[in-house]
C-alpha cells in the first residue's frame, strides 16, 4: 500500500499493485485496473517513486545497484 492524499488534503492508502496509469492534466490522476480514478496532490515522480518502494518492500523490484567509478 502507498499513502497518497487527495486535492482535499486527506490521506489514504492505495494498493500500488492495482495502479495501471498515472497521469497529470496537470494535478495527478491515478486510474486503477478496475477503471477507479483518484486525483491526488503528488506528482507523478513522487507516486511512482512510491510505488517503487512498495515493490522492493514486498520483493517484487530487486535492489538498485550503485555503479562503482
Amino acid at each position: 500500500m502507498i499513502t497518497v492524499t487527495r486535492l482535499n488534503g486527506k490521506s489514504f492508502s492505495l494498493n500500488a499493485i492495482y495502479i495501471e496509469t498515472i497521469e497529470s492534466f496537470p494535478d495527478t490522476t491515478i486510474t486503477l485496473s478496475n477503471g477507479r480514478k483518484y486525483v491526488v496532490k503528488e506528482s507523478q515522480d513522487e507516486v511512482k517513486k512510491r510505488m517503487e518502494e512498495f515493490y522492493r518492500s514486498v520483493h517484487l523490484l530487486g535492489k538498485l545497484r550503485v555503479e562503482e567509478e
